[in-house]
C-alpha cells in the first residue's frame, strides 16, 4: 500500500527521483497513465495488469467505458527506475498534468499520484473542508 505525501522536483530532462519508500514496490516496473483531476497515476507494473483485467470484463459496447479506457490507455506509458530511483515523465503527461519543476508524489493505497505543487495545494485546500462528512458517503460506517 501506498501512502505519504513526498515533494520531489523535475529535473531539466523531466525525470523525477521517486519517494525512497515507493521504490520497493517499483523497481520491476510500473505504467504511468492520465490520472483524474489533472495528475499522473502510478501503477506497479502488476497492479496495472490487474486493473486492466478488471477493465477488459466490462462491456465495450458500453460508451463510458470505451471513452475512459481511450483516455488512460492512449497516454500510458511503461517505465523502469534507474539505479538512482528515477523515472522519466514523457512530455505528453508532463503537459497533462501540468508538471513544471515543483511535484507532489502521494501514495493513494495501491497507486501513487504526481501532481503539480500548485495544483495539489488548491485541490487538497478545497478537499479539507468536505473531508470530515466524506466518510460516510464513501463506506457507510467507515468511521
Amino acid at each position: 500500500m501506498f501512502f505519504g505525501t513526498y515533494t520531489p522536483r523535475l529535473d531539466d530532462k523531466g525525470r523525477l527521483f521517486l519517494p525512497a519508500k515507493f521504490r520497493d514496490r517499483l523497481t520491476e516496473g510500473l505504467v504511468l497513465t492520465k490520472g483524474q483531476d489533472r495528475c499522473i497515476y502510478v501503477w506497479p507494473q502488476a497492479s496495472f495488469e490487474e486493473f486492466s483485467d478488471r477493465i477488459s470484463k466490462t462491456p465495450f459496447t458500453n460508451k463510458a467505458t470505451r471513452d475512459f479506457v481511450r483516455v488512460l490507455f492512449s497516454g500510458a506509458s511503461d517505465e523502469v527506475p534507474d539505479k538512482q530511483g528515477r523515472i522519466t515523465v514523457p512530455g505528453p503527461l508532463r503537459e497533462y498534468a501540468r508538471l513544471d519543476r515543483d511535484c507532489v508524489v502521494v501514495g493513494a493505497m495501491e497507486r501513487v499520484e504526481i501532481w503539480d505543487a500548485t495544483r495539489w495545494s488548491e485541490y487538497s485546500d478545497q478537499q479539507e473542508e468536505s473531508f470530515a462528512t466524506l466518510s460516510e458517503e464513501v463506506i457507510e460506517g467507515l468511521l
